[in-house]
């Protein structure tokens, strides 16, 4: 084979080799050049509309991410119980919706953790309940978003540690949203609520100080995760690769501090 024979033929393999990796870069999404984002927007701040835009830490991010991953976001409000069932169902591409990383989520899908947070105990301002800490809920009716990670881990407290210290049963209550817990705890039909610090904080601000936080710490500190199609390897590792990208431009840590979040390492 001639030299300029060799040569063609490597400039010929580059250019497949090319071809083929912008295809497998085109196949980490339904839509090529379309990153379809599943979230719940009523969360402020991690998400909730203006108007008709949905804005909040969540937009601002992925914003950011799709930038340095070359794709269009595309935001889709969907109910938080349908978000990790979504992905599984096609329905998005991604999850950036103020979740926890969990087992129970890693069973289903894939994450990429980037931020940190823990919740903050709610109650109506002149409650006579006024509990500091998880374990102060013994005997309480506790109001919760449906499918977060809290309906576990306060049942379990309650059968580990109400019970078995002879003090009433935590009584967990589901609702589909944060705002109707909210509403369920200013007619009283809840003693207290768990939320997310940043959106407690919001719910404080917009109930114009009906509902108070009592808790002075964070209650059950997590990490929370982008996530992604459980075996999309190739999705996962470029949101990594735009997570680190936005990290040196130090865009990540002015959003972590804008929204009072705490970052990952």
């Amino acid at each position: 084979m001639s030299p300029l024979t060799r040569s063609f033929t490597r400039t010929a393999l580059a250019a497949l080799v090319g071809v083929g990796c912008l295809a497998a870069a085109q196949a980490q999404t339904m839509a090529p050049g379309v990153l379809k984002v599943g979230l719940e927007a009523t969360y402020p701040p991690f998400e909730s509309y203006e108007g008709d835009k949905i804005v909040g830490f969540d937009p601002d991010l992925t914003a950011l991410l799709t930038r340095e991953m070359k794709l269009k976001p595309a935001l889709t409000d969907t109910k938080f119980v349908g978000l990790i069932p979504g992905l599984a169902a096609g329905q998005h591409d991604a999850v950036v919706s103020g979740l926890y990383i969990t087992p129970e989520r890693l069973a289903q899908a894939d994450a990429i953790p980037y931020a940190s947070s823990g919740a903050l105990i709610m109650v109506a301002k002149d409650s006579k309940a006024q509990p500091r800490t998880e374990k102060d809920l013994c005997g309480l009716k506790v109001g919760l978003q449906a499918g977060t990670s809290w309906v576990k881990l306060l049942r379990t407290l309650s059968d580990e540690h109400c019970k078995a210290a002879g003090k009433g049963a935590i009584t967990v209550m589901e609702f589909p949203t944060a705002p109707e817990v909210s509403q369920a705890i200013m007619s009283r039909n809840v003693d207290a609520q768990m939320e997310i610090a940043g959106a407690a904080k919001m719910i404080v601000e917009k109930t114009k100080g009906r509902v108070a936080i009592s808790s002075p710490d964070l209650v059950y500190p997590q990490t929370l995760g982008i996530y992604v199609k459980k075996g999309n390897t190739a999705l996962k590792q470029s949101f990594e690769t735009a997570m680190a990208a936005i990290r040196k431009t130090g865009e990540y840590d002015a959003l972590i501090k804008k929204y009072e979040l705490t970052p990952v390492k």
